[in-house]
């Protein structure tokens, strides 16, 4: 079961900290993929759910336990022909990743294969899926 923190969170959202360098890189040191939201405006990458809030690079996004999710079109047409795992999606019941991955939308399992986000919001049923994407990912 691959285990994904959303955004850096492992025990609830902590909202400040969220899509946060430090905080991401301390998820990953404890064994964790993490997904983050990722921006690319003026020429540069930033983090940030809502805007783009954290500078960073391609180098850093290219981590192979990041899964960056592309909050423009921008971010998505730079990301296109290099090695970063990335994805876009708004609502739709499920995304395809650049590496063939099912990124189910809230409330949409059981999707055999897919990754289940935030699965607690709607209790899905995981038994089919390859990996789950949560703020509460310890707990599974």
């Amino acid at each position: 079961m691959i285990k994904i923190s959303h955004r850096g969170n492992i025990n609830g959202r902590i909202e400040e900290a969220e899509n946060r360098p430090d905080y991401i890189e301390d998820t990953l040191r404890l064994g964790y993929d993490v997904e983050v939201d990722v921006w690319f405006l003026d020429g540069k990458f930033y983090l940030g759910h809502d805007k783009a809030l954290y500078a960073t690079n391609k180098l850093f996004l290219s981590n192979p336990r990041l899964w960056v999710h592309c909050k423009n079109v921008d971010a998505v047409l730079e990301l296109k022909h290099s090695k970063v795992h990335y994805f876009w999606h708004e609502t739709d019941t499920i995304a395809l990743t650049s590496q063939g991955f099912i990124w189910a939308y809230p409330g949409k399992q059981p999707i055999k294969n897919s990754i289940a986000v935030m699965p607690e919001l709607h209790n899905d049923d995981l038994s089919i899926c390859v990996g789950i994407c949560s703020d509460y990912i310890s707990k599974y």
